[in-house]
């Protein structure tokens, strides 16, 4: 697993355009298998891949599986997201996601 830094590029792009959502319940705005396949639908693989912290290098260059810690819902950088991925990647030892993801969550949390 490595940090996706095209992805974290766009979340702090995001982030400084205000597309955050603070006040979410991560679990409930997640996309779902639906939503990623409508989003996939009208974009590409790198577009989808920008919306996802972590990237497996194991896994197929054009699957859902290379593509981990999602962050937002195709739209905003969601908060609780950036938390999710930040603990998880804490969970399985993926220091520099972690760390990424704690940087994402200060920009937020700063206001920036």
């Amino acid at each position: 697993m490595k940090l996706n830094q095209a992805a974290v590029k766009h979340a702090k792009k995001l982030i400084k355009d205000g597309k955050v959502a603070k006040d979410t319940d991560w679990s409930d705005d997640q996309p779902s298998a639906d939503e990623e396949n409508k989003f996939l639908d009208n974009h590409d693989w790198d577009t989808y891949g920008q919306w996802y912290l972590g990237i497996d290098t194991d896994e197929n260059e054009e699957t859902k599986g290379r593509h981990n810690f999602p962050y937002g819902d195709f739209k905003k950088v969601h908060r609780d997201g950036i938390i999710a991925a930040k603990q998880r990647a804490a969970q399985y030892d993926y220091a520099d996601i972690e760390k990424a993801a704690d940087e994402l969550l200060e920009m937020i949390d700063s206001g920036q």
